[in-house]
């Protein structure tokens, strides 16, 4: 669900996170082939976006949907190596988010779920004195936008947070 705050900018319910998140590299996943445990286990997603698994190789993964991915290996298994096979992944460990300028120590974070900008600042030891609070700017990983954020935008993997300098 997309929620429209204050000040015309999109927040995003926690909720949908794992409906609409498109897979990337530096995410990590557990994929599980039921009745299938040589073909289960933690794969990381590439560079190249790709998730390498046994058997079926290298399967595209990049920005798609867990739900999709499901869908992906499904197809790469039928029917050469299963006739109805039945796969669930799920994420284990989100790609860093990142936070720059007017914070004590700007740099990369684990992502952690539910995570709003004001954490991702607690996290990087708070606002420096010259930084503009209603200066906040996140770019979304695979969108070219920035959006204008508050204290209580939600953070999603990947997202590159600019805490600007404000202007006496």
């Amino acid at each position: 669900m997309l929620i429209w705050a204050a000040g015309s900018y999109p927040v995003y319910a926690a909720e949908d996170l794992a409906a609409s998140y498109g897979l990337g590299p530096g995410d990590e996943v557990r994929v599980t082939v039921f009745n299938q445990p040589d073909m289960s286990g933690q794969f990381l997603i590439g560079a190249d976006g790709m998730i390498a698994l046994p058997l079926v190789g290298n399967i595209n993964a990049q920005g798609v949907s867990v739900r999709e991915l499901e869908s992906r290996i499904q197809d790469a298994l039928r029917p050469d190596f299963l006739k109805n096979p039945a796969v669930n992944v799920e994420v284990l460990n989100y790609r860093p988010f990142y936070i720059l300028g007017e914070v004590y120590k700007p740099g990369s974070f684990p992502y952690v779920s539910g995570m709003r900008v004001v954490n991702a600042v607690a996290l990087a030891g708070g606002y420096t004195a010259r930084a503009s609070k209603e200066g906040i700017f996140i770019e979304r990983t695979g969108s070219k936008e920035r959006i204008k954020a508050t204290s209580q935008t939600l953070v999603l993997p990947g997202d590159v947070i600019h805490v600007q300098e404000r202007f006496f």
